[in-house]
């Protein structure tokens, strides 16, 4: 077992971080929640498929945060002695809570279970959470590096090269590509798009290269370099990291559904260039009063997505014949002069202000809870 070199930790929290995550998740919940579906503006929405929108750094951004966690947690655990079998059963106790609250919001509110999808945003939150924070305690920032860049230079080869069973060429078109002919066979459950999911079994892999980027970058965030180094370090890496995933693109493109390699290294370098930006701006500057909303969403974070998650649930049982509130909620901002597009963003704002209500009476009552 390799031990990981560890600095000092500074005891105050990073309030960049907590900010970073929380307007993260209300970003999120924003995108998640349109009023309809049929009118939303063009940044609100992944791409198709190739290329990029504002929507497609949500993800990638909140995985990349799970690493940096794990490095501030976990350093701090380790520099005080904690036991390291007890860390273990914490980390897997913790994504097993993740995975199964997933599951069960894949169910709710009518529990089909012959139509459950196992796959999902909080299940892959689990796994990326559990490999990395086990990788994170049993290897140095080099041997993190060599296996994140072996498993993007892996996911590319496959995806890239290896022709598809049944099309007997390579192939990256939707539900015709390697990684939706594994999870065909490895992926029990429905799967969200029919023949393939954007949360499946095998981009789950560079997933978790998303996660080691956040863990190098919180292992330069707990070093003993002066801060002003550390945020002109993070900056040039966070730029060089982007540039190459443009670069990648033009052989692999930048793919959120396929969570491709090209898309890994871009949205882990804009992640980099936003946290450096967060740390300057409010842990050195103390530009800080802006991002009270964000450190209250980010302190409930995934707690705060589960209510999103129910609260349309809860209201279908509530109402099970009636019109749906964010149908009801259209025709009233319509019929007073409202475009549909901005009646349609106004409903996801508002939804977002209902999970906002119990995060901050959470953070008030100094209330966080550790799914």
């Amino acid at each position: 077992m390799i031990e990981p070199k560890l600095h000092p930790v500074a005891t105050q929290r990073l309030l960049s971080l907590d900010a970073f995550r929380g307007f993260t998740i209300a970003l999120m919940i924003v995108v998640n929640n349109p009023g309809s579906w049929a009118h939303v503006y063009a940044p609100l929405l992944h791409a198709e498929w190739h290329g990029l929108t504002s929507t497609d750094l949500v993800f990638p951004f909140f995985l990349f945060i799970v690493g940096v966690s794990i490095v501030l947690a976990y350093s701090k655990r380790l520099l005080a002695g904690a036991d390291k079998k007890e860390i273990y059963r914490k980390i897997v106790i913790r994504s097993l809570k993740i995975f199964a609250i997933g599951l069960f919001l894949n169910l709710f509110p009518n529990f089909h279970f012959e139509e459950m999808r196992v796959a999902g945003v909080l299940q892959r939150i689990a796994i990326v959470f559990l490999v990395c924070s086990m990788l994170y305690l049993n290897t140095n920032w080099k041997t993190l590096t060599t296996i994140g860049a072996g498993i993007l230079i892996f996911y590319y080869i496959i995806m890239v090269f290896v022709p598809v069973p049944g099309l007997g060429v390579p192939s990256l078109a939707a539900g015709k590509n390697i990684a939706a002919w594994i999870d065909g066979i490895l992926l029990p459950g429905n799967m969200w798009q029919g023949t393939w999911d954007p949360e499946g079994l095998f981009s789950t892999l560079p997933a978790i290269a998303t996660g080691i980027a956040g863990i190098l970058a919180g292992v330069l965030m707990v070093s003993n370099k002066p801060i002003e180094n550390k945020i002109i370090l993070q900056f040039t890496l966070g730029f060089f990291t982007l540039v190459a995933g443009v670069v990648w693109s033009w052989f692999f493109p930048v793919n959120k559904n396929l969570w491709t390699s090209s898309y890994v290294l871009y949205t882990a370098g804009a992640a980099s260039l936003t946290l450096a930006a967060s740390i300057y701006v409010v842990d050195v500057l103390h530009i800080e009063r802006w991002t009270r909303p964000g450190r209250i969403l980010g302190a409930n974070a995934i707690t705060v997505y589960v209510i999103s998650g129910i609260l349309p649930g809860l209201y279908s049982l509530l109402f099970p014949s009636g019109k749906g509130l964010d149908a009801w909620l259209m025709e009233a901002m319509e019929n007073i002069g409202f475009a549909p597009k901005f009646a349609s963003l106004c409903y996801a704002l508002l939804f977002m202000l209902v999970c906002y209500v119990p995060a901050y009476f959470l953070y008030k009552k100094k209330i966080f809870i550790k799914l």
